[in-house]
């Protein structure tokens, strides 16, 4: 430890710490431009010159190192001087429009020239103009290159936190100028973060421009409802509209950055498809009713089919308190286990319990990423989980993570992977079972004999994947800490049960190996962790329980006052059996749909079509509410308060910041409007209580309080067993696809489709597309913007082809975010990836055939 003395405090600081940090810690403020806490120092604003005794000349703060003694003064008469002539250059050519400027009132320069600038100027020339005119960049950003003041935080920000390099500079001196490539940022990933660091008007966002000023505006902090990161971010609303998101510089997993959606993708909540009252369906048509009306409706049709199965299925964007409430109404109401959380793929409890038992790591993933290895499995970050992305890229350039990715699909984040290894989609779990078989054979004598036994008996599986797996376990090896980040990816696939199966082989072997271990999923949904904690799931409680487990039940029986059923259920897919066959009663759905989303349209059409009561609950008029027979109009997203649990384990608050609109009612209220028709009560009903019920009876969340859940939350604690599975079984082994193979997954400004009724996102997101190999395109005569077919057993749909060079040969992704494509018209349960052909839309097409397929129809 070093000690340093500043302004007469002394404070004792670890080595490599600066001066300005050091004064942070005591409370000393010291004005600053381009500094960020999360960019190396640039030094160039020189507003933060302290004096350090013995050195003639003052020093940048910002970029100083401390040294044992130093001795370090803030505040004097030189550097008062100096900071107001500092100010007084910038002043010199900047704009006084601040009554126009949307920085106007949170600007940093006005704040300064406040604290420290100079009563009066002595420049009298006239002030440099770049344009006269602003600049739009983009749809989303809109520049005035006048106001830059230089201090290159957009530029940095964008190059080395997002990875993007749409910013650069121009010129040089007083002359130099931000801008995007000829002026545009055609290649940017849109996210703002240049406007969030920009301390002046100089980059300002187009959608809120002119809108309102900062004191016009009721902010309330709350979670990004489009994925599993969990990011913090201000909602700011005038007059009950919505304006703008923004986002804090010290709160939340992503500590001031934001990506597109979250940023400028909240605009959904104004969509024009809500639904307004509740509907029935009257010879063959949905038809607006009173709550009183469609009560009466559904308590006579539930008493019609009481004696047959009953099922259910919620979003995983729901809050905790509300997917508590839904598996318990499920449970004690409809006496039934029959309940998921996802319409794309049903998570195999017996391999997915274990691994989350015993392996899970709820801790901050700044921290879980710090260690000497980083293996990311599956998915594609950049586009999935943006803000993830910039954490690692962050981590593998300035704290030498080595970091590994083994994934089918190519992402920016492979340019700063140490091993980057490409698979085909489906040999995840070969190439996983390779890795552990290296693992095994390099470092026998610290393993225990049975599982040297075992690897001998798989050891035709241990070659699969070529050199790739070698390289990720010569890593592997040379880390003393690992962590493994997952991608829901790869539960897509029918053989998901190997693949976790072969994850926690892995990991079990790694801690044999003495490694410090973590391991995380990468969700895509912004409360999949919470789904799974709360219960939404065949086989397992709240808390990750087993449904068989007479001790686990018990209490809840208790608290509940009704029997829990002890047999487990099934998930959605053979929910959707028992509907096709005639023996499901009443499906209930809420906030979801499956019509979109579950990967056989035909089949799932058939099945809903099929089921003797659909009732679908929702804040919008999606395909599935379509074919409902009960349409219930419930609250959307900042319509109801209650909590997310992110992927790391952490627990935030997500906070109402507008009212319900037309008839609807909070998801809460509805579930108790649904238990009263069956002459029931679910108790407690309201967010507070039933958030205490959840941390008094999940293991997980015990300890913790609403008020303890502050800006940044609080950790869920993991609830440790012992690990579960044979180790080491053998996975099967992949057979080679000589046929092009479609995937899917989320693209950079959509997640599922929520996000699609984002106006904003609408304008910057690419138009539906098909991603290819250059090999492949070459092959079929193809060329980048063609619009090609994509045509498989089941179907086919018309999209722009996009070539991509660092896609492996085979490959064809399109994203799943784009309703009129109807992408699961491709493809067939059970099935994962889909074998497909492509071929280019000739023009001698009939018009009007080309015309349906872009319908999807």
């Amino acid at each position: 430890m070093l000690k340093v003395t500043i302004d007469e405090q002394t404070l004792e600081v670890e080595a490599g710490s600066t001066v300005l940090q050091a004064a942070q810690r005591l409370g000393i403020d010291i004005p600053t431009f381009c500094y960020l806490k999360r960019l190396p120092p640039l030094a160039s604003c020189r507003m933060c010159l302290v004096e350090i005794e013995g050195l003639r000349r003052l020093q940048p703060s910002c970029a100083t190192a401390v040294t044992d003694g130093m001795v370090v003064r803030t505040n004097t008469p030189l550097i008062d001087e100096t900071r107001s002539s500092m100010l007084d250059m910038l002043l010199a050519n900047h704009p006084l429009d601040c009554p126009i400027c949307d920085k106007g009132g949170e600007c940093e320069l006005q704040d300064m020239v406040m604290a420290y600038g100079p009563r009066r100027s002595e420049f009298r020339d006239p002030k440099r103009v770049f344009h006269s005119q602003d600049i739009r960049l983009s749809p989303v950003i809109i520049m005035n290159v006048n106001r830059c003041i230089q201090c290159q935080r957009c530029v940095r920000m964008c190059e080395e936190v997002v990875g993007a390099v749409a910013l650069g500079t121009i010129e040089k001196g007083m002359d130099t100028a931000v801008t995007g490539f000829e002026g545009s940022l055609a290649s940017c990933d849109q996210c703002g973060n240049c406007v969030e660091v920009c301390p002046v008007g100089a980059l300002m966002s187009f959608p809120y421009r002119y809108k309102a000023r900062p004191w016009d505006l009721a902010e309330t902090d709350t979670v990004c409802p489009h994925c599993g990161t969990g990011c913090q971010l201000t909602v700011g609303m005038r007059k009950g509209e919505f304006m703008r998101v923004r986002s804090k510089q010290e709160h939340g997993v992503n500590r001031e950055t934001l990506c597109v959606r979250g940023r400028f993708g909240l605009d959904f909540i104004e969509s024009r498809d809500r639904i307004k009252r509740p509907m029935i369906r009257r010879d063959g048509a949905l038809v607006p009713v009173s709550w009183d009306e469609a009560g009466d409706y559904l308590r006579r049709r539930l008493s019609g089919v009481e004696n047959k199965a009953a099922g259910g299925l919620a979003s995983a964007r729901l809050p905790n308190e509300v997917l508590y409430q839904f598996q318990k109404l499920m449970r004690t109401v409809f006496r039934t286990n029959n309940i998921d959380c996802s319409s794309r793929w049903s998570a195999p409890f017996d391999a997915l319990g274990p691994l989350l038992a015993a392996f899970y790591s709820r801790a901050p993933l700044d921290e879980v990423i710090g260690n000497d290895c980083v293996l990311v499995l599956g998915g594609n970050v950049t586009e999935e989980n943006p803000v993830t992305e910039y954490l690692l890229r962050d981590a593998a350039r300035r704290r030498q993570t080595g970091l590994l990715v083994l994934s089918a699909r190519p992402s920016r984040l492979d340019a700063d992977a140490r091993v980057v290894v490409r698979v085909p989609p489906g040999g995840e779990a070969a190439s996983i079972a390779a890795i552990v078989a290296g693992l095994v054979a390099t470092a026998d004598q610290a393993l225990p004999g049975n599982a040297l036994a075992t690897i001998e008996a798989s050891s035709p599986a241990a070659d699969a994947g070529g050199d790739g797996p070698d390289r990720l376990v010569t890593a592997l090896n040379e880390g003393r800490s690992v962590t493994v980040l997952v991608s829901v990816d790869l539960l897509r696939s029918p053989e998901a049960r190997v693949t976790l199966q072969q994850l926690n082989n892995l990991l079990q072997v790694l801690r044999l190996l003495g490694k410090g271990l973590a391991m995380q999923f990468l969700f895509d949904r912004a409360n999949q962790m919470g789904a799974w904690d709360m219960g939404v799931l065949p086989a397992a409680l709240p808390g990750l329980q087993a449904v068989t487990d007479d001790a686990a039940r018990a209490p809840l029986a208790r608290t509940w006052g009704a029997e829990i059923p002890s047999e487990p259920g099934v998930g959605l897919d053979a929910m959707l059996e028992l509907c096709a066959g005639g023996r499901m009663g009443a499906l209930y759905i809420a906030g979801t749909d499956p019509l979109i989303s579950y990967p056989d349209r035909a089949f799932v059409q058939r099945a809903l079509g099929a089921a003797d009561l659909l009732i679908v609950q929702d804040a919008f008029l999606t395909d599935t509410a379509g074919l409902a027979e009960v349409v219930l109009p419930a609250a959307g997203y900042g319509e109801e308060s209650g909590t997310f649990t992110n992927n790391e384990g952490r627990i935030q608050k997500v906070r109402k910041f507008r009212e319900l609109v037309f008839e609807a009612r909070g998801n809460l209220a509805i579930f108790d409007f649904v238990a009263a028709l069956r002459n029931q009560v679910l108790q407690p009903s309201a967010q507070g209580e039933i958030f205490n019920e959840i941390v008094r009876l999940v293991p997980a969340y015990q300890g913790l309080t609403q008020d303890g859940l502050g800006a940044d939350g609080a950790f869920t604690k993991a609830v440790p067993t012992p690990p579960a599975g044979v180790l080491l079984a053998p996975p099967p082994i992949p057979t080679a696809a000589d046929r092009l193979m479609l995937i899917t997954g989320n693209c950079l400004f959509h997640n599922g489709y929520l996000s699609e009724r984002s106006d904003i996102l609408n304008t910057v997101a690419n138009d539906p597309y098909v991603a290819m190999s250059a090999q492949d395109t070459a092959q079929l005569g193809l060329s980048d913007g063609d619009q090609v077919i994509v045509r498989s057993a089941q179907g086919e749909l018309t999209a722009q082809l996009k070539v991509d060079r660092r896609f492996p040969k085979g490959l064809v992704f399109v994203p799943e975010n784009y309703r009129a494509l109807r992408l699961n018209s491709l493809m067939r349960r059970g099935e994962y990836p889909c074998p497909v052909e492509v071929q280019k839309v000739h023009v001698t097409l009939e018009a009007n055939r080309t015309d349906r397929i872009w319908r999807g129809v």
